[in-house]
């Protein structure tokens, strides 16, 4: 088993695990302060699951939150996560983005480039808005897959164009279900 990466960042990976989803194998890295790393597992780049006896309790318990989380998103149960994310490693500007992406899209929508530009006040326009998603740590929590090209058609996605549609249409069916059920109570 992989050992826990020790840094003298603000806070430490100490916990990474493999999730089964899907949309296939994702690696989840916690810190005490939150979810660090979500990405696709990829073989190229292998990482063991962290040992048990090793990591905090408080990191455990965020590794297993955030998994049960994921599940219940994948089921259709989850529209927005609660565990905490832990940005402290990425620049202001970039976190800046991520967090307003976070805030201002919510499960079901989309929006592009120069729209979140737009609302985070770049007046440079898109481009830095394409770098802060390209670098995001934290893959679907923080939901760089509802950002698309001012066309409205699919870009870049670190898990690749067919999971990125894959999760719009999970939230669009998502979405399209709470709509006939909120329908259904109110008639």
């Amino acid at each position: 088993m992989g050992s826990a990466t020790s840094t003298t960042t603000v806070s430490t990976v100490e916990v990474t695990v493999h999730h089964q989803t899907p949309l296939g194998q994702l690696v989840v890295s916690t810190s005490d302060a939150g979810v660090t790393c979500v990405r696709f597992a990829d073989d190229s780049r292998t990482i063991d699951d962290t040992s048990r006896d090793t990591g905090s309790a408080r990191a455990w318990a965020l590794a297993d939150q955030v998994c049960r989380e994921f599940d219940e998103y994948f089921a259709g149960h989850r529209a927005r996560f609660e565990v905490p994310v832990d940005l402290s490693r990425l620049g202001v500007v970039r976190r800046l983005v991520l967090e307003a992406l976070v805030e201002t899209v919510t499960h079901g929508q989309t929006t592009t480039y120069g729209e979140l530009a737009k609302a985070v006040g770049m007046r440079s326009g898109a481009r830095p808005i394409g770098g802060a998603m390209a670098g995001n740590p934290v893959l679907i929590i923080v939901p760089c897959h509802r950002v698309l090209g001012a066309n409205g058609k699919l870009t870049g996605y670190a898990g690749g164009l067919e999971a990125k549609q894959a999760l719009l249409d999970l939230e669009r069916s998502d979405a399209a279900i709470a709509q006939q059920t909120l329908e259904f109570q109110v008639a």
